[in-house]
């Protein structure tokens, strides 16, 4: 998966609020679904554009099916998002040089 899929799945606010549930353990749609005025099938078509982004983890209890957070599936988006990061250090450390360098010809 790629962080533009994990981005478009997240970029819905339904489905970032019943990611965020997930957060708290595995739960079946019936228990998503109980929690928001949304139907079960939207629930889980919400469920699906997660779980094809790579976000969840799905594994069957009896005749249910639970849902949780792969936390292995968010790999790529933290990628990215530290690639920022590491671009801002590299421009402060630049910025300390810089001014070392100065003082010292002063």
């Amino acid at each position: 998966m790629t962080y533009e899929s994990i981005l478009t799945a997240l970029a819905d606010p339904t489905r970032r609020m019943i990611f965020e549930d997930l957060r708290k353990g595995a739960r079946s749609v019936t228990d998503l679904a109980s929690d928001r005025p949304v139907s079960r099938p939207a629930v889980s078509q919400h469920l699906k554009v997660l779980s094809d982004a790579g976000l969840l983890k799905v594994t069957a209890q009896g005749t249910r099916r639970l849902y949780a957070i792969d936390r292995d599936g968010l790999a790529p988006l933290r990628s990215y998002l530290d690639s920022f990061w590491e671009d801002v250090l590299d421009a402060f450390a630049s910025e300390v040089s810089k001014q070392n360098e100065e003082s010292q010809n002063d």
